[in-house]
């Protein structure tokens, strides 16, 4: 039996266990594992799995996994959940935390109001451009034109990492998308040797930004922080924002706050849903 607790960041939640006290391997076959309890109909039902772990070289290491299985390099919206899971658990007293995961160290600032995080700023550092970093099939640097043709339509494509790899395109008319149309060909397509979150964007104007995402290994999601991340850096790339300046991104799930400046800063909201036990 596990304890575990359910936390979601605009509408991107996710099961997190607190393994501080054991070692990852005492959680056997954590893929299989997190395709049964992120189940919305025979499990907890999530976008995924996220373990909270002991580090060497940070305060706290993220360990993630999609709701298919396969384990993720970061998830913006997640970060912010772990920071408030350890901060409201008393696991840390420190406001300043930072948190290992397979894109690096992240340094976080939780906001706390009566002991509980209310809101989290997370420096995601800096995007990678370079496409064999991303990474992409393209020869430009950074790849801003990437012409990709899913059944009827073709996309033009700005491709950022952040830890892990996104490709935006710009639309019209975002609410009248068919996701599930394109976002399974073009999370595939083979321009992308490890798949790619797709991000379609709508702009509102150079101060704000309307998002819908297509997460590689989950389907649509209700928001993604590194998505709204790649977005920014994206839209400011072909000069539709302004760089050093806060971007207000609308998601399905609720609003984040982007800025680029030496490197990228999300600002967001971070809830706990409820918690329970689990049999492995």
């Amino acid at each position: 039996m596990i304890e575990f607790t359910k936390m979601e960041g605009l509408g991107n939640d996710y099961v997190y266990i607190d393994c501080t006290q054991m070692t990852e391997e005492d959680i056997i076959n954590i893929s299989k594992y997190a395709k049964r309890i992120s189940d919305r109909h025979f499990g907890v039902g999530s976008d995924g799995l996220i373990l909270i772990c002991k580090s060497n070289v940070a305060d706290f290491k993220m360990k993630m996994f999609n709701s298919d299985g396969t384990e993720a390099e970061m998830c913006g919206n997640g970060i912010r959940c772990v920071a408030k899971y350890v901060y409201d658990n008393e696991l840390t007293k420190n406001k300043n935390i930072k948190i290992e995961t397979l894109a690096g160290i992240k340094e976080i600032q939780v906001k706390a109001i009566d002991g509980k995080v209310e809101e989290v700023t997370v420096n995601m550092g800096k995007p990678i451009l370079e496409p064999e970093k991303i990474p992409v099939i393209a020869k430009e640097t950074p790849v801003t034109n990437l012409k990709i043709k899913a059944e009827d339509k073709e996309f033009i494509f700005t491709c950022v990492s952040m830890g892990n790899p996104h490709a935006v395109t710009v639309i019209e008319d975002i609410e009248k998308l068919n996701i599930e149309k394109y976002g399974t060909i073009l999370e595939n397509d083979k321009h992308f040797p490890k798949k790619a979150n797709i991000e379609f964007i709508e702009i509102v104007d150079r101060k704000h930004i309307k998002m819908r995402v297509w997460e590689r290994g989950a389907g649509e999601t209700l928001a993604c922080g590194t998505g709204a991340c790649a977005v920014c850096v994206a839209a400011t790339l072909n000069n539709l924002v302004e760089k050093n300046q806060e971007i207000e991104i609308q998601l399905l799930g609720g609003k984040l706050k982007i800025e680029w400046k030496d490197s990228i800063y999300m600002t967001g909201p971070a809830k706990t849903v409820f918690t329970g036990k689990t049999f492995i």
